[in-house]
């Protein structure tokens, strides 16, 4: 951003942060008593890219509206996993490296050239770097996720589903807004806030923001003699809507992000048995042990504690902008959606974990992308339909300064440059065969060309020697056409009732590792990977709107699985991302909200999970090996399991009193496709709980808060060099605060 946007964008947000105090100490308005509803209200979704009854939607959505969002505190990608069943999140490097799986189908990498296999789209434009993935919930309509391959109508890279994050939109006929203040432990301060200005009977402006503010990291560096991961964050949004009249609407979106943070760090673990010492290493119980290459070992149980010896400092600054055209032609609506993001971040990363420089990197990642999408949606004959093409250039700069000196004595410079054209035909038809069954039938085409020119040059720790190796992709360009595909039938034997059965396919890109690489032979491409679907689901609404069930069962045929393995570079072996020819899951995803008196509600979901991969080689230092047939993909739990139960009663005259608690329980997982036993995180149950007092009309609420309530530790990523040492990230620990709104 230039100097004068970044000063226009901190007067805003700090403009907005006073306006966000002062509105909340302004006065409260008492209203008349009004009971909390006691029926599951209607659920409109975009899932098939227009407004919908979920009922009518043959596709496992789910939806989580703006209330939910607030009150279940649901703030970054992370925390979706808390009310999805069958989505997982792991966390490479807290704050930095969040990978979403959507029933076990996920990126098993870390690179910023890769995309994930969930298409995650802001307002309907695609996020198209794993670089991005660490977006935060603020101001937002509702977030959907669709699960199951989504290529028709979200194209390449939503092999695994796709979540829909909808910002709240201006409105033209009335003045209102809200703000947020809170504060928890960790000296932890965050405020909110958004405000609907009508400058017309057809134009409107809604500004907001959202700050986080942490001043004590949750991790402590005994090196350092400090904390880790502090927080200071802002993000801003301005939408500006034009609507002369029904038939044409104006949409103009632009948004921001500025992080001068700090990041998470691993807990060390080290592989090499002490002499003397016969039993199998790690011994995460018995520590001392094993050491690594140093003779060095962190003995301590508690995971927030090491012996790290460099800053953990993450920066980001992001500019986005999108303008959305809508028009009624009449016969047919036609829109247009304009994307364009700028994206650039910076951080530090203390590989090995240990207090010696044997893996640390400083990686700077530089993002921009351009998208444009017309389609086209009308009914003819009761056939209702939707048309639409698809282009989008984006182009990733990413280089990351390194030292290996304390293992090889060595210096690296990891450099890449890739750009990525995605074209794309589609359509999708619902055709009435009768009056209760619809034939659903949609095709996308797509040409994707990948440029890519990076590798890894070396040079002797410390010095300004010539370069002693140097590594570059053999291959510098890859093409690739494919057709994504969905078939199914809708059944509506009544108005609330929907029972659909369905069969897709989807494609994620095949691409370049990005990672360091002591061979050219490690920066060979690797194929795209194909997933086919086959889903039956039942939705319903029973007890005069008192139990809305959602369940579906599936089955994946999965071809070419991008995977992390072992594989022989010439002198060592390394990990790379390479495909697995086949693997398949099958499972259940059932979801329910029930409303059984007044005040009371329960929202709960279910996944089962079993995933199988086929057998695969890899080669380590002592030799080729081939995998046998079984093992478990990553990330990949066989149960998962969510439930919120809240309760609201009048406690006075114009007052609310809530009470929420919930739960989210997740089976043990592996974390990469050798299933290494100590690669692995441990069954898991985590509660939260709030507990707040508003105003009938919810014009102010004061709320208490905690999130991980009995301060549950468990290991939610596992890396091992393969050589002597690793790291384990945790779970965030216990966090309360309390929060005071007021809406206006």
């Amino acid at each position: 951003m230039t100097s004068i946007a970044r000063k226009t964008a901190s007067g805003f947000r700090y403009a907005l942060l006073a306006g966000a105090a002062l509105t909340i100490l302004s006065g409260v308005t008492h209203a008349a008593t009004a009971p909390p509803p006691t029926e599951v209200g209607e659920v409109i979704v975009t899932a098939e890219r227009t407004r919908e009854n979920i009922l009518d939607v043959g596709v496992n959505v789910t939806a989580l509206s703006a209330e939910t969002l607030r009150q279940s505190r649901l703030t970054t990608a992370t925390d979706l996993a808390t009310v999805v069943s069958n989505l997982e999140v792991k966390t490479n490097i807290p704050g930095a490296q969040q990978i979403i799986t959507v029933r076990g189908v996920g990126l098993d990498d870390f690179s910023s050239s890769n995309n994930s296999s969930v298409g995650v789209y802001v307002d309907d434009v695609f996020l198209a770097s794993f670089a991005e993935m660490d977006f935060a919930l603020y101001d937002l309509a509702s977030v959907e996720v669709l699960k199951g391959p989504q290529g028709t109508l979200y194209g390449r890279n939503s092999t695994a589903g796709a979540i829909n994050l909808i910002s709240a939109r201006p409105r033209l006929d009335r003045f209102e807004g809200e703000a947020t203040l809170g504060y928890g432990n960790y000296d932890a301060f965050e405020a909110d806030g958004w405000i609907n200005l009508p400058l017309g009977q057809d134009l409107a402006l809604r500004l907001s923001a959202r700050t986080d503010q942490q001043g004590t990291g949750y991790w402590f560096s005994r090196v350092l003699d400090r904390d880790l991961g502090r927080q200071d964050v802002f993000h801003e949004r301005a939408q500006l809507l034009y609507q002369p009249n029904d038939r044409f609407t104006a949409l103009l979106k632009i948004e921001g992000e500025q992080s001068n943070s700090e990041i998470g760090v691993g807990k060390s673990f080290s592989t090499i048995p002490v002499p003397g010492y016969s039993g199998t290493c790690p011994n995460f119980s018995a520590p001392r042990n094993c050491v690594n290459l140093h003779g060095y070992t962190d003995t301590t149980p508690d995971p927030f504690q090491g012996d790290w010896n460099h800053l953990a400092p993450y920066h980001v600054d992001q500019f986005n902008t999108t303008l959305h055209l809508d028009g009624d032609l009449g016969w047919a609506k036609l829109s247009s959606i304009t994307g364009f993001i700028h994206f650039q971040r910076w951080f530090y990363i203390d590989a090995d974990a240990a207090p010696t420089v044997d893996s640390e990197f400083n990686q700077h990642d530089h993002v921009n992308q351009v998208s444009q999408e017309l389609h086209l949606a009308g009914v003819t004959h009761g056939v209702e339909w939707l048309t639409g093409a698809y282009y989008s250039h984006d182009e990733l700069q990413s280089y990351t300064p390194g030292s290996l000196a304390g293992v090889a004595g060595l210096d690296v410079y990891i450099h890449s440059h890739q750009t990525t054209d995605s074209e794309a035909v589609f359509a999708q038809a619902k055709w009435p065969l009768t009056s209760q069954l619809t034939l659903v039938t949609g095709l996308r085409g797509t040409h994707e060309q990948r440029h890519y020119d990076g590798g890894s040059d070396f040079t002797i720790a410390g010095t300004t020697a010539p370069i002693v190796l140097s590594t570059s992709a053999p291959i510098n360009g890859i093409s690739d056409d494919n057709l994504s595909w969905h078939v199914g039938l809708n059944w509506k034997p009544g108005d609330k009732t929907l029972v659909y059965v369905s069969a897709a396919e989807s494609t994620k890109s095949g691409g370049f590792f990005n990672g360091i690489t002591f061979s050219s032979a490690a920066l060979a491409p690797y194929k795209p990977e194909h997933l086919i679907d086959y889903e039956a689901g039942l939705k319903t609404s029973l007890f005069e709107h008192r139990l809305a069930f959602d369940g579906s069962v599936f089955y994946y045929d999965y071809t070419d699985y991008q995977a992390q393995t072992f594989t022989s570079v010439g002198a060592v072996s390394l990990i790379k991302l390479s495909n697995i020819h086949k693997a398949d899951i099958y499972g259940a995803d059932l979801g329910f909200t029930l409303t059984p008196i007044e005040g009371l509600s329960v929202r709960g979901g279910l996944g089962l999970l079993h995933s199988h991969l086929g057998s695969f080689p890899y080669i380590t230092a002592s030799g080729g090996n081939l995998e046998p047939a079984g093992n478990q993909m990553p990330d990949a739990p066989d149960v998962s399991f969510n439930a919120v139960i809240r309760y609201e009663h009048p406690v006075s005259a114009g007052l609310v009193g809530a009470v929420q608690f919930g739960g989210t329980y997740e089976d043990k997982n592996f974390k990469e496709a050798l299933n290494t036993p100590y690669l692995m995180s441990p069954s898991s149950w985590v509660f939260d709980g709030r507990v707040s007092l508003a105003s009938v009309q919810k014009d102010w609420e004061a709320a208490f808060w905690i999130k991980n309530m009995f301060n549950e530790q468990h290991p939610i990523q596992v890396t091992d060099d393969g050589d002597s040492e690793g790291y384990r990230m945790f779970n965030n620990p216990r966090t309360f605060g309390v929060s005071l709104s007021h809406r206006f």
